[in-house]
Order: structure tokens, then sequence, then C-alpha cells
């Protein structure tokens, strides 16, 4: 039998920017842009060219490679013809294969947002529509509040959906925009929609979590006939957040009753990496992943002593609803350790380092990233530094370098003007080759001098890392009061365009952002070798 295929649209990059706490920069951008395109997404949508620096600068280039790229933005407005519509413009103008348009869908909202008449706004979704596949561009539109819309004027909300379709969208999204739907109501709209002449291969849903169905109501939709979901990593959006494709898409790969009738982008080699996914990405946006998430939670797989563990003991399908590695995750009550080896195996493979089951070494690495874990260290964000464990445990890391001391001071003092002012120094004595050199610098901040006077001076690799860059530097209490455990992660960045993360823990936040520091230059200069695999950032 014929699978069908359904395809899958990111929307995090913006949709997801509407989270409370949550602003991308271009370079938080570009990295999430290729984390999904890596994954293997259809769709992944960047933002909103011409409504904020940040965005127009994203879509200067195009940024996905295999996943289509696409730029969100409002159709033309009244009045106006879509040749002379500034917003239109940029659209068309920006570097994307695609251009998702919104569309008022609820008349009451034409009305008063819009201030315009229903035979209006249907013209300016055909003509919008038919500008973006002038363009050459795959036209696709979101019918904003499509669902409350049905209810009130379901003729009117029918005309904007065909309208879309009938002046050429590839896609045509229902959403649910105040996430209020129940997946009843969800099938029987679709099901209409369907009738009317949208044919459900056209037809995408676009659900908000309002009532934590968000993603029982995209699968509801596909039940009914759409074959496009739209969703975030992690269900992030605003308000209670959007669907959560982490959620979704294993469901749809391992779940018999999906996996039968259709096909998705991510076949289940590519699921095995779902984990480190979710948890990168949380990293990225320095907050703890939620650990009761389904599939990809710490907890997902935990079972505590007694019955449960017991049966876990003669078969872990008791109660299992999926096998752990089949997304990347581990099963936290082992009976033996051959699934955590399978799985630490399969991650060491990943990075280009090949080792036996039966290697010792092995063992110890998988004690060592438990105990380190334990302690606050969180791996699957930090790459770079769970590959240089790898290489210690299991190998040799030429020396390049040996840190004697360093020492960081701050002060806090007038200058010769009167203004009070916290100047920030650091020494560092490095060996290199038995010679001995110590740096000086100042910077903002100590963990900044203590990053400048570090690289100040590296004898003979001192040139190997003039192109080393630190993107990002985040920092996570991991506990309370002043004396609390400190994780540090660090993102750096060089001359190749590579990027890779780094991560240090400590009760001294000094300290853990030296571990980190000192993991980004290692792995910089086994990077330039050739001997860091596929570690992190290529």
């Amino acid at each position: 039998m014929t699978k069908e295929r359904i395809y899958l649209f990111d929307t995090t990059l913006r949709d997801g920017q509407q989270t409370p706490g949550v602003d991308f920069s271009v370079e938080d951008k570009i990295a999430i842009a290729a984390m999904l395109d890596e994954f293997g997404l259809d769709y992944v949508e960047g933002g909103y060219p011409g409504a904020n620096p940040t965005d127009t600068a994203f879509f200067g280039k195009r940024r996905t490679q295999n996943a289509r790229f696409v730029a969100f933005g409002m159709t033309k407005r009244a009045g106006v013809s879509a040749s002379n519509d500034p917003g239109l413009a940029a659209l068309l103008e920006a570097k994307s294969d695609a251009v998702c348009l919104v569309a008022k869908s609820w008349d009451y909202h034409v009305r008063v947002a819009l201030g315009c008449t229903n035979a209006e706004n249907l013209e300016s979704i055909s003509a919008s529509v038919e500008a973006v596949t002038a363009a050459g561009k795959e036209a696709m539109v979101d019918c904003e509040h499509f669902f409350d819309g049905y209810n009130e004027n379901p003729a009117y909300a029918l005309a904007c959906a065909k309208a879309a379709y009938d002046a050429g969208a590839r896609w045509v999204v229902l959403c649910d925009t105040n996430g209020g739907t129940q997946p009843p109501e969800i099938r029987d709209i679709v099901a209409a929609v369907i009738a009317a002449g949208v044919p459900g291969a056209n037809l995408g849903i676009h659900a908000h979590n309002d009532t934590g169905q968000a993603v029982a109501n995209s699968l509801a939709a596909v039940e009914a006939g759409v074959r496009q979901i739209q969703g975030t990593l992690n269900g992030i959006g605003e308000r209670c957040g959007n669907a959560n494709l982490v959620t979704i898409i294993p469901t749809l790969v391992l779940k018999e009753s999906y996996a039968d009738r259709f096909e998705v982008s991510i076949d289940r080699e590519r699921l095995q990496g779902l984990t480190r996914l979710s948890h990168q990405f949380d990293e990225l946006l320095n907050r703890s992943p939620d650990h009761q998430m389904p599939y990809v939670g710490a907890s997902a797989f935990a079972t505590k002593a007694g019955i449960h563990a017991s049966a876990l003991l003669k078969d872990p399908r008791t109660y299992e609803h999926v096998p752990p590695e089949s997304v990347g995750n581990l099963r936290k009550v082992m009976v033996s350790d051959q699934g955590g080896k399978a799985n630490f195996i399969n991650a060491l493979k990943l990075r280009g380092i090949v080792v036996s089951k039966d290697d010792p070494k092995l063992d110890r690495l998988i004690e060592i990233v438990k105990e380190r874990e334990a302690t606050g260290y969180a791996y699957e964000g930090a790459d770079a530094s769970f590959a240089l464990l790898a290489y210690r445990t299991l190998g040799t890391i030429p020396q390049f370098f040996h840190v004697e001391s360093f020492r960081v001071m701050v002060e806090r003092r007038y200058d010769a003007n009167g203004n009070l002012k916290t100047v920030s120094e650091a020494v560092v004595k490095v060996v290199v080759d038995g010679e001995t050199m110590m740096s000086v610098a100042e910077g903002h901040g100590p963990v900044n001098a203590l990053d400048l006077a570090l690289r100040k001076d590296l004898g003979k690799f001192q040139s190997e890392i003039e192109d080393l860059e630190l993107a990002d530097y985040k920092v996570r209490i991991l506990n309370g009061g002043t004396e609390a455990i400190t994780r540090v992660l660090i993102e750096s960045t060089d001359g190749t365009g590579a990027r890779w993360w780094t991560v240090g823990v400590s009760d001294n936040i000094i300290d853990a952002s030296f571990q980190a520091l000192m993991d980004s230059i290692v792995y910089k200069l086994l990077k330039n070798r050739g001997e860091a695999g596929r570690v992190a950032a290529e």
C-alpha cells in the first residue's frame, strides 16, 4: 500500500519567537535553522522580513540546504495593488523558497482589525497569492482564526480558504489561533473544508495549545485529511505554546496507526537524534529541559524501584510504549547496561569515534558521564565537551598547552574623572613545549578578561586560534543561594563558520567558565587537525 506523505512545517523561528522571554538574535536563528535543516524538516519558517532588523538580516540569504526556507508576512492591504504594497514587496525580495501569507478568515476580524469589506479581504488573499507564485515562490496561506471564524460564519471562512486555493496556494493552513477548538470540532470542520473543494493534500493545520490539545488537534486534522502539520520545537509559542513537533514526529514515525498509513521526511535513524535536538534547543534558550516531556524528557523512560522495575527486569516493553533508544533517550532503570551502551556507541559513532561495546573504557566513559551529569553537567547541549571527554577517556588528546595558574581580580574604583567604574583583570600562566608564558588582560567582566588573557599568547598555537570567537555565553544557577552550583555554556565559532558548544560546572562561576573556555580552545586545535571527527561543528 502506498503511504501518504505528511509534510512537517517548523515555525519555531517565527511563531515560537512570540514566547515570553524568548528573543532570538540573527546568530541564534542561523544556528536553529541549521539544527532543523539537519534533522530533516520539510519547511523552516524563519520570521517576518521587513518587520524588524533581525528578521530582515536573517533573510538576506538562504539559511537552509534541504528544507524549504519560508518567509512569513501579511497579505496586501485593501485598496493597494500587490505591486505597490511595501510589506508584500519585502516578502518577495527575501531570499526564501516559499512565502506564508497570514490572512483573516473570521469576518469579525476583517471588520474590526482590517477595517475593510469581506470582498476586499478575499481580493487581497487572491492577489497576494498570485504575486507570490508569479515571483517563482511556493505560496501558502495561514487562515488566521479559521475555526472560530467558521463557527461564526462558515460560508465566509470557507470562501477565504477557497480564495487562497483557487489563486494557486500550495498550502491552505487552518489556524486554531486562540487554541480553544476541540478535536471533534477540528475533524468536522476539516471535513467541511475538503467537501467545499479544497483537497486535503493542500491543507495544513496550525494548532495552539491553550487547552493542552495542540498535538491532539493536529493529529485529529491529519485523520480528517490535512497533510501538513505546523508546530515548534518543544512546543514553544505565545501564551501556552504551539503544537509540539518533538511529540508529533515520533508519534507519526513509531505508532503503527500512523506509520502504516503515512510517511514523513524523518526516518527511524534520524529520529534517534530527537532527544539531542530537543535538549540542545533548550540549552540554546538557556532553560532547563522539561523532564516529563513525552519521548525526550529525562523522566520519559524513568521507573522507580518496585513492581514496575521488577517487570522491566523481565521485559522493558511492560512499562515502555516505545524503546527509549528509538528517540535517542535513555532508560533510567537499567536491567543491564546494554541499552545504555548502545546509546553511547551510537552517539560516539555520529561523532566519528568508533568503540567496541566490550571495551572497558566505554564502561568508564558511561560512568563518568553519569557522575558528571549528576553534578550538573549537560552534554546534550555541549557536543564539543562530550567529544573531548570521550577522546580523553577512550584514547589520547595531545597536550597542546598546560595552564599552570590563573588569577582574576575585580576592582571597583573612581577613575580620573571621578566616575565610579568596575575593572576586571586576569593573569594566566601557560606552558607550551616547556616554555612558560604569562599574559595579562583587562576585560568587560572577569570572564571576558580571563578569555582575553588565556588566548593572548599560546606560543606556536597562537596563529591557529586567531579566528576563534566566542559567540555566546550562558550561565545557569542549578540550585539556590550564593554558594549555588553554576553551569556555564559557551558557544564558539571560527572562520569556517563552524559552531560548537562547551560546558563547565562548579560552585565558582569563574572556574566553570574557565573549564568551558579551555574545552573550546582544545576543540578548536583538534578540529584544525581534522581529529575531532563530526563532533559538533561539522
